[in-house]
């Protein structure tokens, strides 16, 4: 499995289970991401994501860029995509 860096999560909003991340490099829908931090360690598709509050296809490097989250995340987790 080929994974690149391409951002850190920058927020978590537990109650709806939103992460919020600062991209380093392109991502779009359907793109698979592997979140990994301490104690955060999993893979889910990109279904949908927002950019300020606006739905998005895809976003660049630089984006802060919000996503449904399958699981817990935390501030500085690393995500790859897969």
């Amino acid at each position: 499995m080929d994974e690149k860096q391409i951002g850190a999560v920058d927020h978590f909003f537990g109650n709806i289970s939103v992460g919020m991340i600062r991209l380093a490099d392109s991502l779009k829908v359907g793109d698979k991401i592997h979140i990994k931090g301490s104690t955060t360690d999993f893979t889910q598709d990109i279904a949908s994501m927002q950019i300020d509050r606006v739905p998005a296809q895809e976003a660049k490097s630089g984006d802060l860029i919000s996503i449904k989250v399958d699981q817990k995340v935390r501030k500085d987790d690393i995500v790859y995509k897969v």
